[in-house]
């Protein structure tokens, strides 16, 4: 197997598997939380929900990526060092900036859930701050996008 094709496999497969890890820790911290939550205010529960499933966007992004990359038909035999080292440079932005990007966004939901299972009326600022660590791993993906596009 050549160097280039084993670049691009492993940068395909750190883009699932850093996305999708950082997914999984992101929405189990709101999972956490609402449980934590219910407990004070179970009729909230569409809130907690709501909350704890959006750290889990960033898994789709990276399995989105593989999509995008695998769809330029360039993972070949034939392909060079170049294209090779482009997708592996594409997996590793997207999967560590979406693994951030999940366990960052995990944790202010989780803040939110806790709140609101407080008695507080936060879910619509705790919305809207979730979604800055979500502009990051939307960014990285569009790199990953136009890294696929130039192949």
């Amino acid at each position: 197997m050549a160097l280039p094709l084993i670049l691009a496999y492993i940068g395909i497969a750190m883009m699932i598997a850093l996305a999708g890890i950082g997914s999984a820790y992101g929405v189990s911290m709101g999972g956490n939380a609402a449980i934590g939550a219910l407990k004070k205010n179970d009729e909230a529960f569409g809130n907690y929900m709501l909350l704890s499933a959006l750290p889990g966007t960033q898994g789709l992004y990276g399995f989105a990526g593989f999509f995008v990359i695998n769809g330029t038909g360039v993972i070949t035999d034939q392909m060079t060092i170049l294209q090779g080292a482009a997708i592996f440079g594409a997996g590793l932005a997207l999967g560590l900036v979406a693994l951030f990007s999940a366990l960052k966004q995990g944790s202010i939901c989780a803040n939110g859930i806790a709140g609101i299972g407080s008695g507080y009326d936060v879910f619509g600022k705790t919305m809207i701050l979730a979604v800055f660590p979500e502009l990051y791993a939307i960014v990285a993906f569009a790199a990953a996008f136009l890294i696929a596009s130039g192949l």
